[in-house]
């Protein structure tokens, strides 16, 4: 069983983090949601609000498998302002420990200087924030450790891929199953 932690901070865009948090709890994988505010109650993009399981300064972020960053705004702006945060990342860098990023959040990564000579994607108008990335239109990619997806509409890819990366192909299929995810062409 893989730990990730998913952050949060006012802001963040709610269905961008629970999709990401949903398909990882359903393939078995230990969720933590941490909130960088100070506080557990945090208000989403869109006024939803949610509750964080822990406040950043209450873990030693260091057995995180992955550490996941959701987008929306001023979420993004929000999380790449936390210095715990930041310090948490790149000692996961360090280490080669995974990092998912999704929408905007991976302009937090390109500040960092943890996309250097990586694949990338974001939300379009985000892309000259990934400094040192090749920016890609897929949907979602993984280059190394860092895993990113361009936005709401492949959260449910994402999980899937993290599950994927952090178990396997055939459980994360199993996973894709069951939540009845298919891709509809339109």
């Amino acid at each position: 069983m893989g730990k990730v932690y998913a952050f949060l901070a006012d802001g963040s865009e709610e269905v961008e983090l629970l999709a990401v948090v949903d398909v990882l709890l359903r393939g078995g994988q230990d969720v933590k949601l941490v909130s960088v505010t100070g506080k557990k109650n945090v208000t989403g993009s869109h006024g939803i609000k949610l509750q964080a399981d822990l406040l950043i300064s209450q873990t030693d972020l260091k057995d995180g498998d992955v550490l996941f960053l959701p987008g929306g705004m001023p979420g993004t702006r929000n999380l790449g302002a936390n210095e715990e945060l930041v310090r948490a990342l790149m000692e996961a860098q360090e280490d080669n420990r995974r990092i998912a990023a999704i929408c905007a959040a991976p302009s937090i990564l390109g500040r960092l200087g943890i996309l250097e000579g990586k694949k990338a994607t974001c939300f379009p108008g985000f892309e000259q924030e990934l400094k040192g990335a090749t920016v890609v239109k897929q949907g979602v990619v993984t280059d190394g450790n860092v895993t990113t997806a361009r936005g709401l509409g492949y959260a449910l890819d994402m999980g899937i891929e993290l599950l994927a990366l952090l178990v396997d192909k055939l459980h994360a299929r199993k996973i894709k199953e069951a939540i009845q995810y298919d891709q509809i062409p339109m």
